[in-house]
Parts: C-alpha cells; sequence; structure tokens
C-alpha cells in the first residue's frame, strides 16, 4: 500500500475554507493519515471512503448534527475530548454548528480487520461525541510526531497507528455495548449553567467550592462535574481561575485600582499569586497589562 493522503478522504478536507496547519503527507506512512486544521461552521454532504474517519474535538462545546433529514439524525453538544467517529464506505451529511479545532485521523478498513484477528470482520459504528480517553491520547501522540517530525520516528508512528486499529476493532464496532467511559456525557442545561455562573460572578472574591456550585444547579458533585465539564471543556476550577484571569485583566487594563486590591477582588489571596497566575496563564505580570492597556 503507498502512502495515505487526501485522496483517501472523504473529502471534509478538501472544504475551501479548512487549511491544515500540518498533516502527515510526505512522511510514508501507509497505515493512517493525519491533518490538524481550524475549521468553520458548515452543513455538507460527503462520499463514502476506504477508510474510517476519526476526528478528536480539541475546543469545545460546538454542536454537531450528523444524518441530516434522515430517520437517524442525531445532533449533540461536544465537548473538548470528544470523538466522531465515521465508518469507511459510508455516506456522511454532517453540519458544524462552530468553529472548531480538530485532528482528524483516517485509517484504512484493512488497518482494523487486521488488528482484529480472528474476531473479523468487523464494522465500526458511527458515534458523535463518544469518550475514548486511549484513543484521544494515542491520537494526540500521533499529532505530536508530526508537529515534531524525525525521521528515526517512522517506527513509533506505525506502532501508534497500530494500536489505533486495534482500539477501533476492539471498543467502537457496531453492535457493541458502549462502555461507560466512551458514552457521551450529559452536559448542565442553559438553565443550570446560568444560574452556576450567576453564582461564581457573584462569588468572584470568594472561595467557592465544588458542593455549592454543584448546590446550584441541583446535582451531586460528580454528576455536577462530569456534566459541567461537558458543557464548557473544563474543569469547575479551572473555569472560575478563567474568569478571575479575565476580570483582573479588564480592571488592570481600564482602571487605576492598586493592583494588590485588584488581587483580593478578583479571588486572589494577594498580588503575588495574581502575579504567578498570569504569568502561567497569560505569560505576563500584572503591570505589564496595565501598561500595555
Amino acid at each position: 500500500m503507498g502512502e495515505l493522503g487526501p485522496a483517501d478522504t472523504n473529502g471534509i478536507l478538501s472544504l475551501p475554507w479548512i487549511c491544515p496547519e500540518r498533516t502527515s503527507a510526505g512522511l510514508g506512512w501507509d497505515r493512517i493519515y493525519l491533518s490538524k486544521q481550524r475549521e468553520r461552521p458548515y452543513r455538507a454532504e460527503f462520499g463514502p471512503a476506504s477508510t474510517h474517519q476519526l476526528i478528536l474535538h480539541l475546543a469545545g462545546p460546538v454542536t454537531v448534527r450528523r444524518g441530516i433529514g434522515s430517520a437517524h439524525e442525531r445532533s449533540r453538544r461536544i465537548p473538548a475530548g470528544g470523538l466522531f467517529l465515521q465508518p469507511s464506505h459510508q455516506e456522511l451529511s454532517v453540519e458544524l454548528g462552530g468553529e472548531l479545532d480538530t485532528v482528524h485521523v483516517y485509517v484504512p478498513d484493512s488497518a482494523v480487520q487486521e488488528a482484529a484477528g480472528s474476531d473479523g470482520p468487523v464494522r465500526l459504528a458511527d458515534e458523535l461525541g463518544s469518550v475514548d480517553p486511549l484513543l484521544e491520547q494515542l491520537v494526540l501522540a500521533l499529532d505530536r510526531v508530526v508537529r515534531e517530525w524525525e525521521p528515526g520516528a517512522r517506527a513509533y508512528a506505525d506502532q501508534l497507528g497500530t494500536l489505533v486499529a486495534a482500539q477501533l476493532a476492539r471498543q467502537h464496532r457496531a453492535g457493541r455495548c458502549v462502555p461507560a467511559a466512551a458514552r457521551p456525557v450529559e452536559a448542565l442545561t442553559d438553565r443550570q449553567f446560568a444560574q452556576v455562573r450567576e453564582l461564581m460572578d457573584e462569588r468572584l472574591a470568594e472561595p467557592l467550592g465544588l458542593a455549592e456550585l454543584a448546590a446550584a444547579a441541583g446535582l451531586s458533585v460528580s454528576r455536577f462535574t462530569r456534566r459541567f465539564k461537558a458543557r464548557t471543556g473544563l474543569p469547575p476550577h479551572r473555569y472560575l481561575l478563567r474568569l478571575r484571569v479575565e476580570q483582573a485583566g479588564l480592571l488592570l487594563r481600564t482602571g487605576t485600582e492598586p493592583i494588590a486590591d485588584i488581587a483580593v477582588r478578583c479571588g486572589f489571596s494577594h498580588q503575588e499569586h495574581l502575579t504567578r497566575v498570569l504569568r502561567t496563564h497569560l505569560g505576563t505580570t500584572p503591570a505589564a497589562l496595565r501598561r500595555d492597556g
């Protein structure tokens, strides 16, 4: 088999506004093709391909519909880390509801059947928003190989491709009972999220625990944590920290209040704490933000 490339895909990457940042083209990979890109909202139909198409969402949540106009039409709000799987030799109609960073991986059906071994032939499921931590890490590892390519990494890339095919054959076959880890996680409703966000805004300067946030949504802590991440793509504590950083940045750029007072007002224990966080998340300092504002 020769090197896999765009001709072996179903055509999504040929949309005129999709410009891949990097691909495996030219690297000699014959068992897998990878492309990393930014996608804009679209609605389109695509013909069947000889490869299985696996899409990892790097951002989110974003709404995706598939099977548009058919009896099997589905819509789901997919968070970062969610997967979209389109089996080979099947037509696809899909609508992407927002801009999105993705990694596409295309795997020949022959590689999946080989990975299935004596269990074959295997038919893969069409999935929308499933979660598979192992598959996610394999895709990210392949993307790192492309980003930091050196000829000696070819054997490593081949091994990763084999593992992707094996995981697809074992965990994502049609008719298989989907394990709990692979099921899409229900997200917070608009009303629940609005209540939680209101509490975060009101208590930005105060310590705010998961139990209080979960209570605002009327959920247990564990259920709230899962549904919050499905809604925002971030764990609650990271989302709250982002709000605090954004508010501190706004006050630093537009006001004259002392930096130490802004730090406390935005939920940081002291000025040095705010400085460490801004350096980590924005690569700058409170004084620099004020000066540049």
